[in-house]
Parts: C-alpha cells; structure tokens; sequence
C-alpha cells in the first residue's frame, strides 16, 4: 500500500499516516456558516481537502473513507441576516446551502459522505454540556454554560499560546459572568424573537465551538483521524474543540492529525469588500472563469503556504489546462 506523510500541527512534525481503522479512515473539516455566497477563500480549504478526501480514498477505497463536513446553521450572523433581510431563518440557510452546493460542485468538490447541520444536532450538544458540568469542566453563570480552561491543561497546546499569554494580549471586555477571562460560552440564553432550544439551563442555543464537537462525535466517534480546516480557526475555534472534546471522552484522543491550509489574498492584498477585491466563487464563475481554471489556481500553492489569487495565475491556469487538454486530445483511455 502506498505511504502517505501528512504535516500534523498537533506535534508539529510531518508523519507517516496511520489510520485508526484502514477499513473506517475519518476525517473532519469545518464547513461554512451559511448566511451568505462562499467567498474565493471559503472555497481554498474545499478544495485542499477534496484533494486529500480523493488520495484518501483511492489508497483505503471509496467505501473505506468517511468524510464529515458540517454546515453551522444557527449563528448570530445568520439572526443578524434575517433581521436585516426580514427574511426567516430556515429560508436563508437553506438558499445558502444549496449556493454552497451549486459553487462547490462547480470547482470539482466531491460531496462528503455526511453533511451535518447544527440544529439536528442541539440534543447531542446539550448531553455534551451536561457531561462536562458533571464532571467540572464546565459552569453554569447567568443563564450562560461556559468551558472553564482552566481545568484543561493542555489548553493552548495546539495553537502554541499560553492562557496567560492569550489574557495579556486580550483586548475586548470580559463578561462578569466568567471566572476567567478566556472561559467560552458553550450555551447561551435566547429571547423569545431569536431562535433557541429548551435545555437544562433555560430556553438558548449553544456556542459555536461545541457544534463541531457533537457533530464529529456522533458521526466519526470520539477518536478520529484527521481534523482540517483553515489557519483562522485554530484559534479560538479548534483550541476550544480539542478541549471540550478531550475533557467529555478522557484519553479519547480526539482527532490524531490536525491539517490547516494557509490564507488567501488578493493580487497582493488582503481580500476586503472596502478595497474592492472581494470576490465570491459565484462572481468568478459569472465573470466566465470556469471552475477547473480556479481548482488549478488553488491547487498552484502548497495548501501550508499563503495563496495569493492573481488574474496573471487564472490566465497561466487556463493555458496549462488548454495545453494539456492539446497533449491528450485523440489518446483513448487506459482500459480499466
């Protein structure tokens, strides 16, 4: 069977892969929140992962690999959305979802095996929280549940920060209701106008770090293999994933490899709508740029190394894939 080394940010070293069950291989990527068209970097991290998603399965076996990529559907970006729009909630994720499935399919994005959203989750988030108030490693303050840090100490591993560094370098004003500063809201409360789910601790909906820990846990277990997504998530979001997790299944593991593609910029710059070079999968695709043409573009820079996203590498993109489409032209197919 052919080797595959992947770079782990758990220990920061490269390592030969292997898998906790060949006949099961797991892996977990987070997916959008769905408010809005996936941008062109949303899309990097599609494409990275579909990539190891395909290698996966072609050395283990289509029917040997489950992929899990979530959609977190219940967010305060999406409450803000439809109070801007007037829209319902339920109508604006699911046009967002099936946008997210029209774009990705366009750049050659295998579908993963499951597609969870958060709210089918909520009763799998609640038991969590439940567990880790049991077992002190969670609090209930003012009608919040929140994570305390403290009690994890291999907190801040992942992301190679200290607590005490991370509260130094804090900048926004800390709830009174925390015991310390970089406690997390696992559960807060709703008022009658926002969205919410009955729970032990009142009428609420939950954080967006323990979405992802429920959802993983109930479709790949409480060990798994690989767990991708975008440098920006590290941190806060996969610091507070990894501990949740590591504190309501002891010794458990969580995920063995931990994989981040680097960010996107734009002809040089940081991608902003105020610099007028921000652009949605779905702007490219209008504009003519087929989806083949952009999976080439991502697939030009390593997925650890930041990509910047130039017309010059669309059009260098476009010719190589005309020029092989030229090499192959008349040549029949391997058999089988």
């Amino acid at each position: 069977m052919v080797g595959i080394r992947l770079y782990n940010g758990k220990t920061r070293a490269k390592e030969d892969f292997t898998p906790l069950d060949p006949g099961n291989v797991r892996i977990y990527v987070c997916g959008p929140t769905v408010y809005d068209r996936a941008h062109i970097g949303n899309a990097r991290p599609v494409v990275v992962f579909d990539v190891l998603f395909r290698l996966l399965r072609h050395v283990y076996g289509p029917d040997h690999v489950t992929y899990v990529r979530n959609f977190t559907d219940v967010d305060d970006k999406i409450i803000a959305r439809a109070a801007e729009t007037g829209r319902e909630i339920g109508a604006i994720t699911e046009e967002t979802i099936g946008w997210y499935h029209q774009d990705m399919d366009a750049l050659g994005a295998l579908r993963p095996t499951h597609e969870p959203r958060a709210t089918e989750y909520i009763g799998a988030m609640i038991a969590m929280i439940a567990g880790l108030i049991a077992s002190g490693h969670a609090y209930e303050a003012e009608g919040h549940v929140l994570f305390d840090v403290r009690s994890y100490p291999d907190y801040g591993r992942l992301s190679g920060r200290s607590i005490d560094d991370m509260i130094a370098g804090a900048r926004v004003e800390v709830a009174p209701y925390k015991r310390d500063p970089m406690d997390f809201v696992l559960w807060k409360p709703s008022d009658a106008a926002t969205p919410g789910w009955d729970s032990p601790w009142g009428y609420g909906r939950p954080g967006w770090h323990i979405e992802c820990s429920a959802m993983s846990d109930a479709l790949l277990g409480a060990s798994f293999d690989i767990h991708g997504g975008g440098i920006d998530l590290q941190f806060p979001h996969h610091e507070n994933e990894l501990a949740q997790s590591a504190c309501a299944h002891p010794g458990a593991g969580f995920a063995q490899v931990w994989m981040h593609n680097e960010m996107l910029q734009v002809e040089g710059r940081k991608m902003s709508k105020s610099l007028g070079n921000f652009f949605t999968v779905r702007d490219l695709l209008d504009q003519g740029v087929p989806g083949e043409v952009i999976r080439m573009v991502y697939l030009g820079t390593h997925y650890s190394k930041p990509m910047d996203w130039t017309e010059a590498k669309a059009a260098q993109a476009e010719a190589t894939l005309r020029k092989w489409r030229g090499l192959v032209a008349g040549i029949d197919p391997a058999p089988a």
